[in-house]
């Protein structure tokens, strides 16, 4: 078993075999007969007609090679519709269908970038920008003091990785492998339930103080609490993530065992697409159009529930997880279809506990910098909703390996967290509407 160097040295001495079978591929699937990949013109070539063909097939790439961008100008006529009517329905509708495609692209991008950081920079970068959208989201609700949308979306994000997106990826795995039992990192999945109970732990006991009005202050120590219990999380999860980075980088093995058996036949997929830069330079731009499309998003949620009749609760519970959870949710049902289930959990459990032991306490500290009361009182409904998932999934987890039936008992769990949400009206939302209304 070799080290992570070494695999980074192969890599680097085959770049230029891995290069030309990467462009044989898309000659002989697109017909066409390109010289060269984008970093290969920026590197070899600096005139101004290569820079210009350069852009060309950056470009060509990154809107022209998958079906979703298909709803990319749902963002612009959601910004024309906001300025011609005041029919937030609308709005809230294509700001919501112009931010999938984008949410994929920047799962996508990250998914380049990764290839020149290696495995397990590339597994955190995965995990951090897959979550960019939810946190972006969430950063506008808490300028806008919707302290509820702000937990709600953020609770649906755990959700919506840990029933529905795992759920699918079990599900698909377990079909198309039905003949073999799938199996994964036992360990990996063991330690990032052990966060995620951490998690529902800082949340439940601020829920219990404030229900039976057993706090020393009433109405100040549920949010000191929250924010001592913030920055313990947040320490936690710097700990977990150097955990990873030092002493546990053999839990990605498993993930580069699986690449390696079928590099023969895999190679000419896993090749990057576009350059280092061409990779951060999308992911500036794809995180700055979610960001623009995310403020429209966050100021029609309250007129959207009005004008479609749907709790404000469902839609930031159910609707906007899923949204922000496209890329993830494509990405795990791929690879747990491919029988790389190491990958699939990276996606689906390790994107919950960023949520849980990062998002939800940076959510909170960024509260407190900024004047917001945001705290870890996420209400009782929505705590007990979130400590049963976690349980179930925790069990799930337990003896390392999946199935189809497993993967249909988590989506079915998922349907009825999606129904309880949808019956269920929180009296806290009303002190957290947006105080402008156009209509």
């Amino acid at each position: 078993m070799g080290s992570s160097e070494g695999r980074a040295v192969l890599q680097l001495e085959d770049e230029d075999l891995v290069r030309s079978e990467h462009f044989d591929r898309k000659t002989s699937s697109s017909g066409a007969a390109p010289q060269g990949s984008s970093y290969d013109v920026e590197e070899d070539d600096d005139s101004p007609k290569s820079i210009l063909n350069s852009i060309r097939k950056n470009i060509q790439i990154v809107f022209f090679s998958n079906k979703l961008n298909i709803l990319v100008p749902c963002g612009p006529l959601a910004i024309v519709v906001n300025e011609l009517t005041d029919h937030h329905g609308w709005i809230f509708i294509l700001s919501l269908l112009g931010i999938i495609p984008l949410a994929e692209r920047l799962g996508w991008a990250t998914e380049q970038l990764a290839f020149y950081t290696g495995p397990t920079v590339g597994g955190l970068l995965n995990a951090t920008f897959g979550n960019a959208t939810e946190l972006i989201i969430s950063m506008y609700a808490l300028k806008s003091g919707m302290i509820r949308v702000v937990q709600q979306s953020l609770l649906g994000s755990i959700l919506s990785n840990t029933l529905l997106v795992l759920g699918c990826a079990f599900f698909g795995g377990g079909i198309i492998h039905s003949n073999k039992e799938q199996v994964f990192n036992k360990g990996t999945a063991v330690m990032n339930s052990g966060l995620l109970l951490m998690a529902v732990m800082c949340l439940l006991f601020p829920a219990v103080l404030h229900v039976t009005h057993t706090e020393v202050h009433f109405g100040k120590s549920v949010l000191a609490l929250s924010r001592f219990s913030s920055c313990i999380m947040l320490v936690a999860y710097g700990a977990y993530l150097f955990f990873q980075l030092t002493n546990q980088k053999n839990l990605y093995m498993p993930m580069a065992e699986e690449e390696d058996q079928i590099d023969g036949s895999s190679d000419n997929e896993e090749a990057p697409e576009i350059s280092k830069w061409g990779s951060i330079l999308w992911l500036s731009v794809m995180t700055l159009w979610i960001a623009v499309l995310s403020e429209y998003l966050v100021n029609t949620i309250e007129g959207a529930s009005v004008a479609m009749d749907i709790p404000v609760a469902f839609i930031s519970v159910i609707l906007l997880p899923i949204v922000g959870n496209a890329a993830e949710h494509a990405g795990a049902v791929m690879f747990a279809v491919k029988d790389k289930l190491d990958i699939s959990l990276g996606v689906a459990i390790g994107s919950s506990t960023q949520i849980a032991m990062f998002g939800i306490p940076f959510s909170v500290v960024v509260g407190w910098i900024i004047g917001c009361p945001m705290n870890l009182d996420f209400q009782m409904f929505e705590t007990a909703t979130l400590l049963m998932t976690v349980l179930v999934v925790a069990f799930m987890l337990q003896d390392g390996n999946s199935n189809y039936f497993k993967g249909l008992m988590l989506l079915l769990c998922y349907l009825i967290v999606a129904a309880s949400f949808f019956v269920h009206i929180d009296p806290e939302s009303i002190q957290d509407k947006p105080r402008k209304h156009n209509g």
